[in-house]
């Protein structure tokens, strides 16, 4: 599955994982959101609604790149650098494209829509 996230002055694809989160995740689709600042490593948003934690790993170490669910504040993860272990962290895919642009400081409003398999 693969999603755009549509910004004023550009575009970022990802593709995400096969995995419960992640279908999730594609059901709350299209939505807009507003990614703010976390830690000078991540972009994050609340999202309409919790996602599914069936199936899912304890936590993961995050990479830049990776798009993840933080099942114990309900938010979106975009990570834009690396970081550490996190418990409650569920990957649910990676940026294809475009990482440079949400790596920008400040507030974005996006649009995330799915494109396909």
């Amino acid at each position: 599955m693969k999603i755009r996230i549509d910004l004023s002055d550009g575009l970022v694809t990802a593709t995400l994982d096969n995995n419960d989160s992640s279908k999730d995740f594609v059901k709350q689709l299209p939505m807009k959101l507003t990614l703010e600042d976390y830690a000078s490593t991540e972009k994050i948003s609340d999202l309409p609604r919790p996602l599914s934690t069936q199936g899912a790993p304890a936590g993961f170490t995050p990479s830049a790149g990776d798009v993840a669910f933080y099942a114990p504040w309900g938010n979106l993860a975009i990570f834009h650098k690396g970081f550490e272990y996190s418990s409650g962290l569920i990957k649910l895919g990676r940026i294809d494209s475009g990482l440079e642009i949400l790596a920008r400081p400040g507030p974005l409003d996006v649009t995330i829509t799915l494109l396909g398999d």
